[in-house]
């Protein structure tokens, strides 16, 4: 039991993906800055399942945003929480407001229920503040984004994904936990 909640704290933990990719070789990130750029963005008050957020920290203290979400202040309050960070130079925020859309809104609440719902094998998932498994949708195209356990959890959320009515296309781009880089 204990080994179980230990993993999902992990995937939780991991769900968010960081780029830290330095602008030239040789250059160094800064730790710290990483750390507390992840823990503003996880923490943001509407950040959600239905978000996705990544960003890249850069050699001059310079934090590039990227994602899609469903509210506007989500986009704003994080831009305005990585400011606020300690060496933190520059903030170029390119995380996109996904459009307001009633049929998006109903696809999102359908592939929820698909992928969290309490029948299906992937409802441990749902466990955690932040869902592991993040879902995107965007005019009718959806985006599985997030980490998951094992391949077969991924496969298996692409399936259950592809049975929802109504979606155009579905993109699964889950990662593996063990294919995390530490």
């Amino acid at each position: 039991m204990r080994a179980t909640v230990l993993k999902a704290l992990f995937v939780g933990i991991v769900s968010l993906v960081v780029f830290t990719q330095a602008p030239f070789a040789g250059a160094q990130t800064n730790p710290r800055i990483i750390r507390e750029v992840r823990h503003e963005l996880v923490t943001l008050p509407y950040y959600g399942v239905f978000d996705w957020l990544e960003y890249e920290v850069q050699s001059n203290g310079t934090v590039v945003l990227k994602g899609q979400v469903v509210r506007p202040t989500t986009r704003s309050d994080a831009e305005g929480r990585v400011k606020e960070i300690e060496g933190v130079t520059n903030v170029v925020n390119q995380i996109e407001t996904l459009p307001l859309s009633p049929n998006d809104d109903r696809l999102r609440r359908a592939l929820y229920r698909q992928i969290y719902g309490w029948n299906s094998p992937l409802f441990r998932y749902a466990h955690q503040a932040v869902p592991s498994i993040h879902l995107i949708v965007n005019r009718g195209h959806a985006t599985l984004k997030g980490v998951v356990a094992n391949r077969g959890d991924a496969n298996l959320a692409n399936i259950r994904a592809r049975s929802v009515p109504g979606l155009f296309s579905v993109k699964n781009e889950l990662t593996i936990e063990s294919e995390q880089p530490r």
